[in-house]
């Protein structure tokens, strides 16, 4: 069924483009403007998706008819958007890990391994190990920081043997304690840093499922995960010097 637009306003007096419309009972908006055609232009666009169209606004159409009051809506995307930011990313990935447990883990045979006390077999052949030694092979960086408690979760203990597998396909892997993360003020929060412009925020339920991944574009916020990412990377010691000084609960 066709969308219903409302007219909101425009610069053109009665000759047409370019105009604001209201898509009703929605929240969207849509831009009528001049169509860009230019080559040139189009290339330097970013994450173009197949039937992207793209038009001129005056900046005057948007500040005299534009929304004016501060609204957040949050950006999920799917899962499968979210693993495709590990391919397209130019320079960085960066991660901060902040939970005592992920249940995806405790599903895998490896985890299975480890709470046996076998030493676990880490598939470096598997394609999420093939895809970071081939970003990596280009230049690209791959970081983490994980945090843990004292004494260390199962589920921490767990991903200090995982490391391995990290450091093997091209990650720098470093842990933080839950105490030093406490003193910088990090956020509680667990996201990837791609670029330094753009946060995935991860969302989880209270079975520590994760349910949902949030785009973070604003650059005021993204800032605030800038700097999260230098403060912990600072303090953050080399997984196999921090594992040697780690206690556990078990």
């Amino acid at each position: 069924m066709a969308r219903r637009l409302r007219m909101v306003g425009t610069n053109s007096g009665n000759n047409g483009c370019p105009t604001l419309y209201e898509v009703e009972d929605s929240g969207d908006y849509l831009v009528q403007g001049d169509a860009v055609t230019d080559p040139a232009e189009l290339a330097q666009l970013r994450n173009v998706k197949p039937g992207e169209g793209f038009v001129t606004v005056p900046r005057e159409l948007l500040a005299n008819f534009g929304p004016k009051e501060p609204v957040h809506v949050p950006q999920f995307i799917s899962f499968d958007e979210f693993d495709g930011m590990f391919e397209t990313f130019a320079h960085s990935a960066w991660r901060l890990e902040t939970r005592r447990r992920y249940a995806s883990d405790e599903d895998t045979d490896t985890y299975q391994q480890f709470a046996r006390g076998e030493r676990v077999a880490w598939d470096l052949e598997d394609p999420w190990c093939v895809s970071r030694r081939q970003q990596s092979a280009q230049g690209k960086r791959f970081e983490r920081v994980r945090i843990v408690d004292s004494p260390a979760t199962p589920g921490q203990l767990y991903l200090l043997d995982n490391a391995r597998r990290n450091a093997a396909v091209g990650e720098d892997i470093r842990n933080l304690a839950r105490s030093d993360a406490d003193s910088l003020r990090l956020p509680a929060e667990d996201f990837w840093l791609f670029d330094s412009r753009v946060v995935a925020l991860l969302h989880f339920d209270q079975g520590d499922g994760m349910t949902g991944v949030e785009l973070v574009t604003n650059p005021v916020d993204v800032l605030r995960y800038c700097q999260a990412r230098d403060a912990a990377w600072h303090l953050a010691k080399p997984h196999g010097e921090f594992a040697a000084q780690v206690t556990s609960t078990v």
